[in-house]
């Protein structure tokens, strides 16, 4: 018997309050805005509108905790106690976190349940685990002194997350910085605040004190900018454009030189080489690689990058996948695209593709708005081939079902396309041979190579970018660098 997600959607709780000092609070303005279902592009409710004066009263609270102790100085193995413990919650409510992330977002609830809510428990679970298996160091010293070199907590980190994957972000930052012992004020993306809202109150239940995670929806020039240049916030960890990327490390050095930490983006190269393995599944590679998620995904391999050999073959295969992948109501368990996140988005990617058409690339499938008797934002796979690597579509992050196709003659040309791009996020190379695999891929400026696969990886292994992708690392052990100070301590003994 199949589930019904829409009946269950329509009688799900929706969080619309701050979340300060553990308790749910209005804004201090009492201004709320509406929170607008990208599906239907219907309102599903009002949400408390944070600004300057509530980041105040957050960044206060997560300071007061933070000095009191109640985390920062809770031994490791009862930190850990907690995260898992929340993590565990997560899993116990993971259909209602779903519902929320696909109402929320417009993303397939299939998605919800089976990707983003089990990673972003899995993340929690993760962090927690690593709380007490974390060892300080001791210096290589002669027998006159004593050196020892151990992390502390940074204080009250802000994190800034984006609505492509909000639960999931919300981990990736959250997971390192709570098991690291600091306090946290979390701005979700005004566009995804409901998942945010919720995993505070379970943060609560699971025995997080209070203060130590605060959760403020507002807007990017109010309550992002008031995060930005606040003089008591100690660390930043933004992920989303580039643009506003810029601006955080602006108000850093107008304010007190936190520490900012950048994933920005980026315009994945996804190279087959005519030696590959299996063209079907690098074909269906380069489909999902673009179209999972609506393309609204960092990472989304949007410069198909193909030998010339194999270019009219290969492309029909892609061709074949997309067809298989079109839009459809998000609370459908058999979707397999949901919507964009809201109408302006939309039009910005159907800009793009008239940008596209001007500039002569061929259009090959999509390219319009689709399923308007719905009243959502649905864009159909779009796929463009004949485009040159000078071209914007080629160039700019889009950030929607849109794939640009590109060819080349030899290893060279290759790589010179795969690196001429502003980012450096991630990149794919497809080949049978080991040796121009590894060889390749060294040349290649990106964060993260995938070799005959798209996004692969699990909490073990670092993400983030070069160039303008970026700075600092996500996931991993490597992100408590980010949410840590060593302190180097030496002690004479002569």
């Amino acid at each position: 018997m199949s589930i019904d997600y829409k009946d269950r959607a329509s009688k799900i709780a929706l969080p619309s309050h701050l979340f300060i000092d553990g308790k749910r609070v209005d804004a201090i303005s009492q201004k709320t805005f509406d929170n607008i279902n990208p599906g239907t592009g219907k309102v599903l409710g009002p949400v408390a509108e944070g600004d300057s004066d509530d980041i105040n009263h957050a960044v206060a609270s997560a300071r007061k905790a933070f000095d009191a102790g109640v985390w920062s100085n809770m031994a490791p193995k009862d930190r850990k106690k907690v995260l898992i413990r929340l993590a565990d919650f997560m899993d116990d409510h993971a259909e209602e976190l779903a519902l929320l992330e696909t109402l929320d977002v417009g993303k397939p609830i299939g998605d919800s349940l089976s990707v983003d809510v089990p990673s972003s428990a899995n993340c929690m679970r993760w962090y927690g685990e690593a709380c007490d298996k974390i060892y300080d160091e001791v210096a290589p010293t002669g027998p006159g002194a004593f050196g020892t070199i151990t992390r502390e907590a940074i204080g009250v980190v802000a994190a800034v997350v984006p609505w492509n994957f909000p639960l999931l972000m919300t981990c990736w930052k959250l997971g390192p910085a709570l098991a690291a012992g600091n306090s946290v004020v979390l701005k979700p993306a005004e566009q995804s605040p409901l998942t945010a809202l919720r995993l505070a109150e379970l943060a609560i239940e699971a025995g997080l004190p209070e203060g130590v995670l605060n959760v403020v929806p507002g807007f990017g020039p109010t309550a992002g900018k008031a995060l930005g240049l606040h003089m008591d916030v100690d660390c930043l960890a933004f992920t989303g454009s580039g643009e506003v990327g810029k601006l955080f490390l602006q108000y850093s050095g107008q304010s007190n030189m936190k520490r900012v930490w950048l994933e920005c983006g980026g315009k994945t190269p996804n190279v087959v080489f005519a030696d590959c393995l299996d063209l079907k599944k690098a074909a269906e590679h380069a489909a999902i690689g673009i179209f999972y998620n609506q393309g609204e995904v960092c990472t989304a391999a949007s410069r198909l990058i193909v030998q010339d050999t194999i270019k009219d073959e290969f492309i029909e295969e892609v061709l074949k996948v997309a067809a298989t992948m079109q839009p459809g109501d998000p609370l459908d368990i058999n979707t397999s695209l949901g919507a964009l996140i809201e109408e302006k988005h939309m039009n910005r990617v159907l800009d793009y593709i008239d940008i596209g058409k001007n500039e002569g690339a061929k259009l090959l499938c999509g390219g319009e708005r689709v399923l308007l008797n719905q009243g959502g934002y649905y864009v159909a796979p779009t796929i463009f081939d004949n485009v040159q690597s000078s071209m914007r579509i080629a160039q700019e992050e889009i950030f929607g079902p849109v794939l640009s196709t590109l060819t080349f003659k030899d290893e060279e040309e290759a790589i010179h396309i795969a690196n001429d791009s502003q980012y450096g996020l991630a990149a794919c190379l497809w080949t049978a041979d080991l040796n121009k695999a590894i060889k390749l891929s060294r040349r290649i400026r990106a964060g993260n190579m995938w070799i005959n696969c798209w996004d692969g990886g699990d909490m073990t292994m670092p993400f983030g970018g070069y160039k303008q992708s970026g700075n600092g690392r996500d996931k991993s052990l490597h992100a408590l660098d980010k949410y840590t100070e060593i302190k180097s301590t030496w002690i004479d003994l002569s």
